[in-house]
């Protein structure tokens, strides 16, 4: 099957759905008409727009049950949305990805809201509802969407409120594992001049992996968003918006399984399940963690954003962005995947930011068009990660013991009350060789079950920009663009670490990593033995941690202030070989801001270590080709790339924690297309490919596949309609294929382990090539304001990962996110 719908895909050629607007208020199509986007802050058609871009029609997202990131990036080449939780999502283009949650971190791949930008990971998954359209634009983007877009934009167009317009329509749907959602909108007129629009959505969905212990099953979902907008147009030459965004998110714990071990009751040791990562999970936390928080994630997202345009003249017209947008996530997971509390984990984050951009255009008529722009962008943030180890069984697992099997790892652990018994026959076998051997029994009883460490980064930034563009007609059929961006980053990098209390594990693993002087060592083991070692100040003993050492005075912040500048800049040709055909070629460099990586010291109440990681930069080469053919019945887009990447930023895992650092040289290659024919009146197809090579070429990951990366991906669907008696029946079928990834950059080679505290021998952490078949079947009355629908999606179930290696990866336990399986249901829709 899959072979013969990626010929399908083949035959089909360089067939798009870049602008795929095909299928407006239900009504039989002729041609395919093309969206109209502001993807270089001017209104054009898609096929007058000389880099790669994808837009889509609210109506197409709305035609295909499209909600989030996720289900329409599987439509979009090159494009790959990861939804590990709303709270932790990855956005991939062209191979790139942009998801840390670090307060440090610089988004890759930016996210617009019209028009602010909603970058920062944490708070960029948003539903997508109620939209006028979405515009995906490929290659660097910085001079036309600032700082962020290094590689690319994704521009969210809300349906805005309409002044003097009364409408109003509401989608009810309903399925299986508790699958419910509503969604409506309401636009009412204020006088003639004014308006205001109100829509929102509640969606609930049961989760999709068995909780094996009781409780609600993982990777459930509760969402509610709400939007208020408000209009105002005096006259044709002004209009003034204001939109507020909140959005609430309630998920069940994430579904973070080890495929090594079986999930077992923690009290008996007997097995629950199976071991493959969609079958049912008995995840733990450790008991009170960080004030008794329960698996799963608690997010809250909003945002006020005020836009203005006037026309100032003819030829010149000013645009102004205000916004203010927040979010506050807690998340809290299993980072080990077995069912003992061995590691419990938690992300706590929150961030603020504020933005004002000024644009003056021009456009006069005549070959002559561009704009000139200042912005500034101010955010503050934090990330607060506390993590719980239980020392005991941490101490098993360095020593092989987890199983309880000293020469070989089984596939299931044993009962909790077993392992203080094995950590104490594991640190004799560490202190005999020392002559030590005496004091593993009153060592092993200070190993703590919850030891709490708590390190912090935060980061204020502010940001200048100014920028301009333009482009010029040579000929009716010759244009060439221009533009360029200036950014200067006043950035204050902050880092703290602390312990409850000091970790017995960690001094031990100091005293085996020899950092303890040979003459001191018998002293510094009757410490370790002393039934008060937790009560010992810490200017007589070091306070020591297990993962991250504290800062001074167990928790101070340090700070690192630094400045960075840099320009960008694109330089595009297109040409109308015909009134329907355009070639265009362009060259643009991006810049991935420097970033400040801040880890824990090298030593208890030390210094923390900042490091500035290089401005990655990559130059950006692209040709391709736009056309309308069979009398417009027929959109091909078709593009070629290279990118070369220069101090490519990549983050590599120590321990529990993830440090970014450069990587050196990297280069992608690739081809995309997308095309859609309205092969007749009442039958459509359309489709997409994408081919990206994308190859570490130095360091330590030289060769390495670029993470979230597929070589291939393609997507194929079919929209049917069929007249009946009193109305008419569209059926719309869709697949979508991707081939191999990895989840990490250095795709889970042993020999590049090093770092993990426990080596991860085993290369695991992929996903091969799979695919989804989608299918919707909706009946639509003849002059009737109302329809109704049932769909699959997954509908053959097909079992995949979404996710693989992840916190517990750096003791040795990779842990595997399950996606979705079949789900089907029926919707109910209402306009007026």
């Amino acid at each position: 099957m899959k072979t013969r719908l990626l010929a399908a895909v083949t035959l089909t050629g360089a067939m798009t759905t870049g602008s795929a607007a095909w299928a407006q208020e239900q009504a039989p199509v002729s041609s395919v008409e093309d969206v109209i986007v502001t993807a270089q802050l001017r209104e054009q058609k898609t096929i007058d727009v000389p880099f790669a871009l994808t837009a889509y029609s609210g109506q197409f997202l709305e035609d295909l049950g499209i909600q989030e990131f996720e289900q329409l990036s599987a439509f979009v080449p090159g494009f790959l949305v990861q939804n590990q939780s709303p709270n932790n999502p990855g956005f991939v283009m062209r191979g790139i990805t942009s998801d840390s949650g670090a307060a440090t971190s610089e988004a890759r791949v930016s996210v617009f809201q019209d028009g602010v930008s909603i970058s920062k990971s944490r708070g960029s998954y948003v539903e997508l509802f109620d939209l006028e359209r979405v515009e995906i634009a490929k290659g660097p983007q910085s001079t036309l969407y600032g700082r962020g877009a290094l590689i690319g934009a994704v521009n969210l167009v809300q349906n805005r409120a309409r002044p003097g317009e009364t409408e109003a329509y509401a989608n009810i749907e309903a399925g299986n594992e508790g699958y419910r959602m509503v969604e409506g909108a309401l636009n009412l007129p204020v006088g003639e001049t004014a308006g205001l629009r109100l829509a929102t959505r509640l969606k609930t969905r049961d989760g999709s992996v068995e909780n094996l212990r009781g409780g609600e099953d993982f990777n459930a979902i509760e969402t509610r968003a709400l939007r208020l907008s408000g209009a105002w147009t005096p006259s044709d030459a002004m209009r003034f918006d204001v939109i507020g965004n909140y959005q609430k998110d309630n998920a069940s714990g994430t579904s973070f399984k080890s495929i090594a071990y079986a999930p077992a009751d923690p009290n008996t040791g007997a097995v629950l399940g199976g071991k493959e990562p969609w079958e049912g999970a008995a995840l733990t936390r450790g008991a009170a963690f960080d004030g008794g928080k329960a698996l799963g994630l608690d997010r809250e997202v909003w945002g006020v954003t005020g836009l203005a345009r006037i026309d100032l003249n003819a030829a010149w017209s000013l645009n102004a962005t205000t916004a203010y947008r927040e979010f506050t996530n807690y998340e809290t997971f299993d980072a080990d995947g077995v069912s003992l509390p061995l590691l419990t984990a938690a992300e706590d984050t929150h961030g603020e930011q504020w933005s004002q951009d000024l644009r003056l255009g021009f456009d006069n008529g005549g070959r002559l068009t561009g704009f000139v722009g200042a912005g500034w962008f101010h955010e503050e943030g934090y990330q607060r990660t506390p993590t719980q180890f239980d020392e005991r069984l941490i101490l098993a697992q360095l020593s092989g013991l987890l199983d309880g099997s000293p020469t070989t790892v089984g596939d299931r652990t044993l009962p909790l009350a077993a392992y203080p018994a094995i950590a104490q026959a594991a640190l004799g076998g560490l202190l005999t060789p020392l002559g030590a051997g005496a004091f593993a029994t009153p060592i092993a009883a200070n190993l703590k079950s919850a030891h709490i460490e708590t390190p912090i980064n935060s980061s204020e930034l502010t940001s200048y920009d100014v920028f301009a563009d333009a482009t010029y007609a040579f000929t009716d059929r010759f244009e060439m663009s221009a533009g360029v961006r200036y950014t200067r980053d006043d950035k204050t990098t902050g880092f703290a670490n602390s312990v409850q209390s000091r970790s017995t594990l960690g001094a031990l693993l100091a005293l085996q990593a020899g950092a303890i002087p040979a003459a001191q060592v018998p002293t510094f083991l009757g410490a370790l033995a002393n039934p008060a070692y937790l009560a010992i100040p810490a200017s007589a003993f070091p306070l020591f941690g297990l993962i991250a050492q504290p800062t001074a005075n167990n928790g101070d912040f340090a700070y690192f202030d630094s400045e960075d500048d840099g320009v960008t800049w694109r330089l595009t040709a297109r040409y109308a070989l015909s009134d329907d055909t355009n070639v265009y070629a362009n060259y643009a460099r991006g810049r991935r801001p420097e970033v400040i990586s801040a880890s824990a010291p090298s030593a208890p109440q030390g210094s923390p270590r900042f490091a500035a990681v290089d401005a990655e930069t990559v130059d950006s080469y692209e040709v391709g080709a736009k056309s309308s053919l069979l009398d417009g019945r027929l959109r091909v887009d078709g593009a070629v790339f290279l990118y070369d990447y220069q101090n490519f930023q990549t983050t590599v895992q120590e321990g529990t924690t993830f440090i970014v650092t450069n990587a050196g040289e990297a280069k992608s290659y690739g081809f995309e297309t997308q095309a859609n024919f309205a092969v007749t009146s009442n039958f459509d197809l359309f489709a997409t490919y994408a081919y990206n090579h994308s190859r570490f070429e130095n360091g330590i990951y030289d060769g390495n596949q670029f993470r979230l990366s597929p070589d291939n991906a393609a997507s194929i669907g079919a929209t049917w309609r069929l007249p009946v008696s009193g109305g008419e029946i569209a059926v719309q079928p869709t697949y979508t294929w991707q081939s191999k990834v990895f989840f990490s950059d250095d795709n889970d080679l042993p020999a590049l382990q090093s770092r993990n505290i426990v080596p991860d021998r085993v290369q695991d952490e992929y996903q091969d090539a799979y695919g989804l078949l989608n299918l919707r079947v909706r009946y639509t009355p003849d002059s009737a304001n109302w329809g109704v629908e049932a769909f699959g999606e997954n509908v053959l179930d097909e079992e995949y990962i979404k996710d693989a290696g992840n916190t517990g990866d750096g003791l040795g336990m990779p842990t595997f996110i399950a996606g979705r399986p079949a789900s089907y249901g029926l919707v109910f829709k209402l306009k007026l």
